[in-house]
């Protein structure tokens, strides 16, 4: 059933690119509202973290909001409650960080990485984003939360911590004016693997813990792991 479930999402995935590409508007929309639905389902039928589960149907809210004239705000609601729900789970396997174990010293230098990051494109993207300053900000400080949260948690998860910031400053590039070509693709590519690899590396890591088996290193900048 899992393995069903999953392929149907990559299925949809692969189904919504192309229409994204070939201009079919139906098939985008529908298969976009399916694509987190599909991946909760496949995340609760393996008895993964249902905070997890509920951060990816909160986003599906959220893709669906967006599709609909003057819901924009509505839908980064609905993307904040998902990053809330994400970064919960993440603090609360970040237990040696949070009393200062081994490692520390490298999680703060994702936090600083991350939040000069989240400064220099604010501070480049605030003069362009005219009455979306406010959700945008606030937003995007949240987002940048669940990167942080989810590079202490490991590699995978840190991974789509990552291609979600990139996902979603795409978005605010296109909101500022300044579209890259294919820029529709690119930003659901990079969402796509970001909701995959936040999913999966969250149930990884839960299994692993499950067996009792050591769980991998956390990412850290420059490619070293922090204990």
């Amino acid at each position: 059933m899992s393995r069903n479930l999953l392929t149907a999402f990559w299925a949809c995935s692969a189904l919504h690119l192309l229409s994204l590409v070939t201009g079919l508007t139906t098939v985008e929309w529908v298969s976009k509202a399916l694509l987190m639905p599909l991946l909760a389902a496949w995340l609760l039928s393996r008895s993964g973290p249902r905070l997890v589960a509920a951060g990816l149907l909160a986003s599906a809210a959220g893709d669906v909001a967006l599709e609909i004239d003057g819901l924009f705000v509505a839908g980064m609601v609905c993307f904040a409650v998902a990053h809330v729900c994400y970064v919960t789970f993440f603090l609360r396997g970040g237990g040696r960080f949070l009393r200062g174990g081994g490692g520390g010293g490298r999680r703060w230098a994702v936090l600083i990485g991350y939040g000069v990051l989240w400064l220099v494109l604010v501070a480049a993207l605030w003069p362009r984003l005219g009455d979306l300053r406010i959700p945008v900000g606030v937003y995007s400080l949240i987002l940048t939360a669940t990167a942080v949260t989810s590079a202490w948690h490991g590699r995978r998860t840190g991974a789509g911590g990552a291609l979600f910031l990139l996902s979603d400053g795409l978005i605010a590039l296109g909101l500022a004016g300044i579209d890259l070509p294919l820029h529709g693709p690119l930003v659901m590519t990079t969402y796509i693997a970001a909701q995959y690899l936040l999913a999966s590396g969250a149930l990884r890591r839960q299994e692993l813990r499950k067996e009792g088996r050591p769980t991998p290193p956390r990412a850290v900048p420059g490619g070293t792991a922090a204990g």
